[in-house]
Parts: structure tokens; sequence; C-alpha cells
């Protein structure tokens, strides 16, 4: 039993793989786009309302919800930690590198009062870009030190002014 169940799981990832670098087709990761600014630092912080995730650019940020496993994910990335068990993005990171491939950027945006995220994925020669929830995609970013990009529009219109860390929101 234990052999058929290694041989599923192990059938499993391979599908996996083999879909995302079916999935890829051009050669060259994309530029970011004019507009874009890159995102300095991630921050994740307690609030009344839970954890946020902090996409800042010096004096602003965007701030976007996330659930507490998601938030937990983040956190362990930015601190370079492991968890006892893989997470999710700890296991998509593992299987992209294990078949050479890398998040090389992320660009988030938001559309009708919901983040969303194109997430930008390298593997051998080929890219592909897909649609992502940001906080996967952010989750994802910092696992790979990819760029996170969002537009100098997001940043005006939905960014706050941010005090310094260990200040409450």
């Amino acid at each position: 039993m234990t052999s058929t169940v290694t041989l599923s799981i192990r059938r499993l990832v391979s599908g996996l793989v083999l879909f995302v670098a079916a999935a890829c087709t051009a050669a060259e990761p994309p530029q970011p786009a004019p507009g874009q600014v890159r995102i300095q630092s991630v921050e994740i912080r307690a609030t009344a309302a839970g954890p946020v995730v902090l996409l800042r650019v010096y004096d602003r940020a965007v701030p976007i919800f996330v659930d507490a496993i998601v938030a937990e994910s983040i956190h362990a990335a930015l601190k370079k930690q492991k968890s006892a068990r893989p997470l999710t993005h700890d296991l998509m990171h593992t299987v992209l590198e294990a078949f050479d491939g890398r998040v090389t950027q992320v660009s988030v945006t938001l559309k009708d009062k919901t983040f969303y995220a194109d997430l930008t994925v390298i593997v051998g020669k080929n890219t592909k870009v897909f649609d992502s929830r940001s906080s996967d995609a952010i989750a994802l970013a910092i696992h790979f030190k990819a760029p996170i990009l969002v537009s100098q529009e997001l940043l005006d219109s939905s960014g706050v002014d941010i005090p310094p860390e260990g200040t409450a929101l």
C-alpha cells in the first residue's frame, strides 16, 4: 500500500510540474510596465480586523487583508523560517525549484475592491503568467526573492500613509 501511495504522490507532483511546464509559452520574463512601482518591503501586522500584509513603498503601503494561514506562510518566508510541515507555498516553492522553475515577478492589481495578482513563473526557458490570489503570489514572490509590483495609480488610490513598524494600525 505504501508503494502505491508513494507512486500516486510522485505521479501527482510530476503531473503538476508537466502541466506548469506545458503551460509556459514565452521565452523571456515580462518587463515591468511603465507606471509600475517596485515594492520595497513586505510586512505582516495584526489588526482588529485580522492579519494584514503591507506592501510598502517609502512611507506608503497598500494594505491587503489575508487569512491567518497565509499570514503565517508569508511571515515564515520573510523570517526565513520553516514550519514543522510545509504549507502550500512551501510545497509550490519546492516543486518549482526541483524542476528548475522560479517565480520572477508578481504584479498586484485591484478590481472591484478585490486584489488580484499576475504570478510570472519560468520553467526552463519558458515563461507563463498565472492569475493568482494576491496573497498566494506575494508568499511565492518572497520565497523566490522576486519583485512585487503595483501601479503608481494603485499606490496613490489604495495606499495609506504608514506609521513606523511597531505602531498599532
